[in-house]
């Protein structure tokens, strides 16, 4: 059976790297677009390069070319550069889409997020839900993968569990199942290799926002001290938020206080564990500190 090529785009990002990984382990034939000629040395294994700017449509031309399937984790958590949500989120996967049919490509997978079709007024899923419409109506074989919080999200938990205490809003049992790259990227792979076309991808825990602060505060050897703030104080940050700061601002907040307050539940991959994690992230941290000092 000849090699399939894909194209993967938003190969430097966090699942990028884990993406690319996955795909040159099963023998796949590689190409990565990147917006200039240093990041290359990003990557030791991939067998081509594409320099573009995915926002700028014209510097995409040809792109796709001899692409059997491309996968887009393109997206910004932080708007930065001038960039909106709808720049990145939704034109310049819209501008990739535009070759890919131009160039016949048999499949097209994006990764997307969790709940994303049922937070569309959040302004970082109103661009992310534009553009997995227009997918739709494509008339190409496409795929939308909706993960989870990433491993690397939960560093918030991390971050407060330093100082001793982990603040949550509400009483702190919402679920979810965060789920790590390189499980992801195993699911992305396994998925496009098969038929359907939208999948939700978590890992293999399902634990309450208690049991994550619990896991953080363990990783930092700190004593058990969670503090449950009232909920109407999420909802007035937002509100304030909305009223007072541009999106750059509150986008990202936004999604993290509105994800904080539903159960964000997917299916469940994969074999690496949260605490795991948390536990080689504080090494990383005191041995970074430990040089400093």
């Amino acid at each position: 059976m000849e090699t399939k090529k894909v194209l993967v785009a938003g190969a430097t990002g966090y699942l990028g790297q884990h993406l690319i990984k996955e795909l040159k382990a099963r023998k796949y034939w590689v190409s990565v677009l990147i917006r200039k000629e240093s990041q290359k040395a990003l990557f030791e294994n991939v067998d081509d390069f594409f320099i573009g700017e995915i926002t700028k449509k014209e510097s995409l031309a040809g792109v796709c070319e001899n692409i059997d399937w491309v996968i887009s984790t393109v997206g910004i958590t932080r708007q930065k550069d001038g960039l909106t949500y709808m720049d990145v989120d939704y034109q310049a996967n819209a501008n990739l889409l535009e070759e890919a049919k131009k160039a016949n490509v048999s499949k097209f997978q994006y990764i997307s997020a969790i709940n994303g079709d049922k937070m569309r007024n959040l302004k970082i899923f109103e661009a992310k839900e534009k553009f997995v419409d227009e997918l739709k109506a494509s008339g190409m074989d496409y795929q939308v993968i909706r993960p989870n919080g990433f491993f690397s999200d939960m560093k918030d938990f991390l971050e407060m569990a330093k100082g001793g205490r982990v603040y949550l809003f509400g009483d702190g049992n919402f679920r979810l199942n965060p789920i790590s790259g390189v499980d992801l990227a195993k699911v992305c792979v396994d998925k496009i290799q098969s038929s359907g076309t939208e999948f939700s991808a978590g890992g293999p825990h399902m634990l309450t926002q208690n049991n994550i602060a619990e896991l953080a505060l363990q990783a930092w050897g700190k004593p058990q001290k969670i503090s449950h703030l009232p909920d109407w104080v999420r909802k007035f940050t937002i509100w304030s938020l909305r009223i007072f700061t541009s999106s750059k601002t509150y986008g990202p907040i936004e999604f993290f206080m509105t994800a904080m307050a539903i159960d964000n539940l997917a299916d469940s991959y994969g074999n690496h564990h949260l605490k795991d994690f948390f536990l080689e992230e504080v090494k990383e941290i005191k041995s970074a500190e430990n040089i400093s000092a």
